[in-house]
């Protein structure tokens, strides 16, 4: 417990900022789920993070508690954590599978999540299991029409 103390104060402090927008950037490649995590999708390997409207919701994040490679991810379940100045929210895997890399730099740079959360602060690569799970996700379109009706609300 210590230890992550010290790694969330460490995180805090090197965090790398991002300012406030009024708007997301929402890339028209991917796919989202509507608990705001993106997908990109390359033959049977995945990519995931959380998207630019979530985490301009949760504001400077200063940790990412990641799962291990090996672990079997569910679409829909939860398999991870952010932790901001606001609020923890869980990370929800857009698309099962089994994780085959994890990005250990937000370990010492949580706050690539908040300065590029589609590049550089992607969380997991997995695997997948049933492709047939796309057909549930939004594109680019759906989830800027879900985002503005959640915003409005």
């Amino acid at each position: 417990m210590a230890s992550r103390l010290w790694a969330m104060r460490t995180a805090s402090y090197l965090r790398i900022s991002a300012p406030y927008r009024g708007f997301a950037t929402v890339i028209k490649d991917l796919k989202y789920a509507d608990s705001h995590e993106w997908v990109k999708i390359e033959g049977n390997s995945a990519t995931v993070g959380i998207t630019d409207h979530a985490q301009d919701h949760l504001g400077d994040i200063v940790y990412v508690e990641l799962p291990e490679e090996g672990t079997e991810v569910a679409q829909g379940a939860s398999f991870g954590a952010v932790e901001s100045v606001k609020a923890t929210s869980d990370i929800n895997s857009p698309i099962s599978g089994k994780v085959v890399q994890v990005n250990t730099k937000l370990n010492d740079s949580p706050g690539l999540v908040n300065a590029s959360p589609y590049e550089n602060g992607w969380i997991i690569k997995v695997e997948i299991n049933n492709a047939d799970e796309e057909k549930k996700l939004m594109d680019h379109d759906q989830y800027t029409k879900f985002c503005e009706e959640e915003d409005a609300h």
